[in-house]
């Protein structure tokens, strides 16, 4: 029996497998989410669902519609686009028409390591917006003398 297009973008080569993009624009929601410290069932209570509704979206075993998507885009205050940044330039294989997305720039699982989650946390708790910028340039040489050094 063939396969609907509905199901061939759902289950590229139709193995199960979620969707790449529902996989990605999972994670975001769960990256944002633990950007703000904002808990499963926090943000379920904020946009009517249960936490275990959540854990499926930031999963991608659950496709987020637009007018949830918008919900989210309220609740944890980004723009819809924040949702599809740094999506992996193979997201959209085996989805019919669907062009390529732009290249990944950050290694994805950079993004949710702990580290970084409170290494964020902590930067957007300067309030002085003069040392942020100082703290960031800082940030920005030592990557730049580490790798350098590594050459």
């Amino acid at each position: 029996m063939a396969n609907t297009a509905a199901e061939v973008a759902r289950k590229p080569g139709g193995k199960g497998k979620p969707n790449p993009i529902d996989v990605h624009v999972g994670s975001r929601v769960r990256l944002r989410r633990t950007l703000l410290g904002m808990s499963q069932e926090k943000l379920a209570r904020a946009v009517g669902l249960t936490f275990q509704q959540i854990q499926k979206y930031e999963r991608g075993a659950n496709r987020i519609g637009a007018s949830r998507l918008f919900q989210f885009t309220r609740v944890l205050d980004v723009p819809v686009s924040f949702f599809f940044d740094d999506m992996p330039s193979d997201a959209g294989n085996g989805i019919p028409g669907l062009a390529e997305g732009p290249a990944a720039t950050f290694e994805q699982g950079n993004l949710a390591r702990r580290e970084t989650l409170e290494l964020v946390r902590a930067y957007y708790k300067i309030t002085d917006p003069a040392v942020r910028r100082r703290l960031f340039d800082l940030t920005k040489a030592l990557g730049r003398a580490g790798a350098d050094a590594e050459v």
